[in-house]
């Protein structure tokens, strides 16, 4: 892991952003000795998008009373 004051990531911002990007290594950012941020590369979603969409069922009448059957199914 790369530590570096926050004048030199000011001054090289792009090219910090860049390196850890490309070699996929934090890099922390100190002011006065202290850490202050840490840059990562960026994960990425885990999960696609759409993935559940077919899991969900929409009624078309909510609020309508259901029949005995359906009322013993739902205890």
């Amino acid at each position: 892991m790369k530590i570096m004051p926050v004048t030199d990531f000011k001054a090289h911002a792009l090219k910090v952003l860049g390196e850890v990007a490309e070699t996929r290594e934090p890099v922390v950012v100190t002011k006065r000795g202290k850490p202050l941020a840490e840059i990562v590369p960026f994960a990425g979603k885990s999960t696609a998008p759409g993935r559940l969409a077919e899991a969900l069922v929409f009624e078309d009448d909510i609020v309508s009373p259901v029949g005995e059957a359906e009322w013993n199914v739902c205890r």
